[in-house]
């Protein structure tokens, strides 16, 4: 079980995308992916998250303080300002930029960790940045998207502090604590190697949700509404890793911070921007088709980028 769990990790883009396919085709097949069962999937891929997280990991927010400051405001100013700039330039619908505005609030995706892991970057740093952002965005989440979208739709600030603290920080705690209490026991370890695997499948879960929801405005408005989509979700992503580099630069990070910094500004928690767009946005459901593509797009991208940055170490080692 264990190597299916790393197989799914290592494949989790092309598996979500599958679940896509089949979805569109085969609609029926997650419309129970819905309301507070979507809710309660996210709080599982967060519990997975909590899970393989340490005390040691929470010290690096404490002992690295200028870094994760530096991270976390690269975080929620880039994301957030980019997604702005961007439906601003492409003239979206109301729908299509909440969603992209949603996703460039949201903080950093949980396998970003993994990404930086893989790029040879700070994986420290990588763990330190998710756990405050992750920190932070019951407040700034809804803060930031009232700055950026409250002139689309008026955005209930308390009702998205409350849920993003029930999805993210209640199953984030519960996941530390149950770590710190059991992390001795022999099982626990083989416990923790399914994660990875159960956060995919929970993941593609909720795209499947959102496809299934989405399915007839797809058909009716035919692959362009895809496709302009897409392009609107590709130019925020590669400006976010693009930025992010750049803020490294600036802040004269070395080299695997840099790659970090890229990696954890780029990718967003789309998971957690699919469930809010389903919740508060139910009168908008095509706000959460951005928030789909993403949750599927930044897997695929942050596994080219770490694998451009793993080829650039090689020709300079041949060099």
């Amino acid at each position: 079980m264990a190597a299916g769990s790393a197989w799914l990790a290592q494949h989790a883009s092309l598996f979500i995308i599958a679940v896509a396919l089949f979805t569109f085709f085969l609609p029926q097949a997650f419309e129970w992916v819905r309301g507070t069962t979507q809710t309660v999937i996210l709080g599982l891929i967060m519990l997975t998250m909590g899970l393989t997280l340490t005390t040691e990991d929470f010290l690096v927010v404490a002992r690295r303080p200028w870094d994760i400051f530096i991270g976390a405001c690269a975080q929620f100013l880039i994301m957030p300002g980019v997604a702005w700039l961007l439906v601003k330039l492409f003239h979206l619908e109301p729908a299509l930029a909440l969603g992209i505005l949603l996703v460039g609030c949201c903080p950093g995706g949980v396998s970003s960790n993994i990404m930086s892991f893989l790029c040879r970057g700070d994986v420290a740093f990588s763990v330190g940045m998710t756990c405050a952002s992750t920190l932070l965005a019951p407040v700034m989440t809804p803060l930031l998207l009232q700055i950026t979208a409250g002139e689309i739709i008026e955005i209930d600030a308390v009702g998205m502090f409350i849920n993003i603290l029930i999805v993210t920080i209640l199953p984030v705690s519960c996941g530390c604590l149950l770590n710190y209490r059991y992390s001795h026991r022999p099982a626990f370890p083989v416990i923790q190697s399914l994660m990875p695997g159960s956060s995919v499948i929970c993941l593609a879960c909720i795209v499947g949700g959102v496809i299934s929801t989405v399915h007839d405005d797809l058909l009716a408005r035919g692959l362009w509404l895809f496709i302009a989509t897409f392009a609107v979700v590709l130019c925020h992503n590669s400006l976010g890793y693009l930025l992010g580099w750049s803020a490294g630069r600036l802040a004269r990070f070395n080299t695997p911070k840099r790659r970090t910094l890229s990696i954890e500004v780029g990718m967003q928690n789309a998971g957690l921007a699919t469930v809010l767009a389903s919740t508060f946005f139910a009168a908008q459901p095509l706000s959460v088709l951005p928030c789909a593509i993403s949750c599927a797009w930044h897997s695929i991208s942050g596994t080219l980028l770490a694998g451009l940055f793993l080829r650039a170490d090689r020709q300079r080692e041949e060099r």
